[in-house]
Formats: structure tokens, sequence, C-alpha cells
């Protein structure tokens, strides 16, 4: 062993400190400038914003007509160089949420939403007391409930005023639509997407005609159908109701789309899950029930939701056969001569915008937790 030993004699020369990893400056040298493309992107969407935001800031908050003290209504957005007309929206607020409901009876479709969102709650918030309860009663008592409260009539000793459905209207509307699409849709679409992959030839053909004829044809078309060529159908002097009809379309059409989106979750499953259920000594049942279904519906989460939204939207679709929905309200709204301005009906249409972006955003969000939540290892 050598007794030889080195000591450095010179200094080394300082380093450069350290590049920051966190704060706002690694952030954007991260994100936005790590390369010429991303560089070049950037400045690209910084000078879009710089063009595209003063007018949209100066129409909808510069030049924006948010009060009438004087009672003008139009009036006050037909100055030259007014910008959005918000007290149209003030105005005509209750007509856009409850349609033509009767106003002293509003505090039903209040009362409505409320209790639907406290058995909601239950429902959707992972682990949660009283699930159990709170299903049964949302699934099982909760339409009778609703419907009760909006249509009228005598419930366990209460009568309430009568309510066509004609009367019923805007976002409200809209949302009960899409709730009873979303509740329907989804285990029709689940049983024939089950039926679709079913060795009995006369189950396997019923869904695969059932399935391939509603994708076939639009939904303006179904809707027509179920308006106009569906009483002639009907034995003579039943007329079941335009909304009742087109909800059932707007389920059908759904439950075929939802169908297939379930089939490919099916399908992506490997064999050996199938394998490892039935060494258990699982039966068929039991194995797609407690084994391939629920992964099969956590790997599909973004299409079930992506069809959720659809459906949400497509809503509108029920204005073309005399439905009041939310778009349907806010154009007839704009057809009031008393607000007519230059600028109220884009109002309409931006304040509609935002209420269905809204929701949207909700459940694309939820989604997004629901799939990080139930991922379970196999996220990549």
């Amino acid at each position: 062993m050598s007794d030889l030993s080195y000591v450095r004699k010179e200094m080394q020369p300082e380093l450069p400190p350290p590049t920051r990893t966190t704060g706002p400056i690694a952030w954007m040298r991260e994100n936005l400038f790590s390369s010429p493309s991303n560089t070049i992107g950037t400045i690209l969407a910084l000078v879009f914003v710089a063009w595209i935001v003063p007018p949209l800031y100066s129409f909808l908050i510069g030049n924006a007509v948010f009060s009438d003290p004087e009672g003008l209504r139009g009036e006050a957005c037909r100055f030259e160089g007014v910008g959005a007309c918000w007290i149209f929206i003030q105005g005509r607020i209750n007509f856009f949420i409850y349609g033509f409901f009767p106003f002293d009876e509003i505090w039903r479709i209040n009362l409505m939403f409320a209790i639907g969102v406290v058995l909601l709650i239950p429902l959707l918030t992972p682990k949660a007391p009283f699930v159990r309860t709170a299903a049964v009663l949302f699934f099982l008592v909760y339409p009778f409930v609703a419907y009760w409260l909006m249509a009228g009539g005598t419930f366990l000793g209460v009568a309430l005023r009568p309510v066509p459905t004609g009367q019923w209207g805007g976002l409200t509307l809209t949302l009960i639509i899409s709730l009873i699409g979303i509740i329907v849709s989804m285990p029709l679409g689940i049983l024939l997407a089950l039926g679709r992959q079913s060795k009995l030839p006369i189950v396997k053909t019923f869904c695969v005609g059932f399935i391939e004829l509603w994708r076939a044809v639009p939904l303006i078309t179904v809707l027509f159908m179920a308006s106009v060529m569906f009483p002639l159908f009907m034995p003579q002097g039943v007329n079941p109701d335009t909304l009742l009809r087109a909800i059932i379309g707007i389920c059908l059409f759904q439950s075929a789309y939802m169908a297939e989106v379930v089939r490919g979750g099916l399908q992506a499953m490997p064999r050996g899950q199938f394998e490892a259920a039935y060494a258990l000594g699982l039966s068929k049942v039991k194995t797609m029930g407690l084994v391939i279904l629920p992964q099969a519906l956590k790997h599909v989460i973004p299409g079930i939701v992506n069809n959720f939204i659809a459906l949400f939207k497509d809503t509108s679709l029920v204005s073309i056969i005399g439905i009041f929905e939310l778009l349907n309200t806010v154009r007839s709204a704009g057809s009031d001569a008393n607000w007519s301005s230059p600028t109220h009906a884009v109002t309409g249409y931006i304040f509609a915008g935002f209420l269905f972006w809204a929701f949207c955003f909700a459940m694309s969000r939820y989604s997004i937790f629901m799939e990080n939540r139930l991922h379970t290892g196999h996220k990549r």
C-alpha cells in the first residue's frame, strides 16, 4: 500500500448557482419556453390573447349595460357602442330558468332540486354515509316526488295546483331531460352491450338490430318521429304527452351509443380475468357482475361521461318539436319587442352558452376525479 496522498493546492473556480426548480419562473421555463417550438407557440398564444381580450372585455364588461334604474328595458341597450345587454338577462332570468311555470308555484321547482341535490351528494361523494339509503330514495322515491312537485295533483293527501308539461321549460326542463336520459340510458346501454356479446342468437340479434337501428338515424329524426309519426300508430284517442315521447326517444337513442361504449370496455378485458374468476368457482353471472363489468366500466369512464355531455347538449334539439328548453326560451325571449336591441340576442346566447359550459365542465372534472380515484395501479 502506498503512503502517497493527493492534496489540492489551488481552489477550484466557483460554480454558478443551481437553476430554480420551483416558482413561477421555473414553471414558465419548463412549460412555456422549454424548446424553440414551445416558445414560438407561447408567443403566438400571447399575441392572440392580446388581440381577442380587449374587445371581449369591452363588449362583456366595459360597454355593457348592467342596470336599468329608469325601466327602459331594451331602449337602454339601443345606444351606439353599447356592449352586452345584461339587463335583458336580469329581466328574463325567471323565464330562462323556469319557463312558463306559474310564478307563485316556483317554490315547487326549487324544492325539487334541493331534494335532488341532498340525495345526490352522498351518491357522488366517496365513502359518504347513508349511500344505500340515498340510492333507494333517489332512484325509487324521488322520481314520484319530483313528478308530483312539477305536475301537481294529490300525493299523500297533499294537493298541489296542476301544471301541464307545456308550461315546463327553461333550464329546469333541460336538467330534467338530461337527468332522466342519463339515469335510464346507462342501465339500458349495459344490458344491450351484454346482450350483444351473448351466445343466444335471439338475444344477440335483437341487441345488434336495436343498436344499429338507433345509431343509423340522427337524433333530430328520432324527435320528429316521436312528435309527429308516433301518435299515428297509437289507438284512436290515445295521445301520449309530447315531452314524454321526446324523453323516451332520447333515452332509447342514447342507450344505443352507451351500449357501444360499454362493449368497448368489455372487449378490452383480458381473457385471464375470466379464467381467474372461473378458477375461483364463480358462475358466469357473478363473473360478469363482480369481476368483469366493474373493471370494464372503470376503463370507459371517459367515454361514458362524453356521452353524458353530448346528451346534455343535445337536449337543445327538442326545441324543434315545440318544447321550450333553455335555448328555446332564450330564443323566444329575444323576440320580445320590449327588449329589442342590437345586442340583447347575442347576450342571451352567451348566457345560455355559459350555462351549458358550466354543467359540461363540472361533469368533465368529476369524471377526472373518479378516474384518478379508481385507476388502482393501471394508469400509465
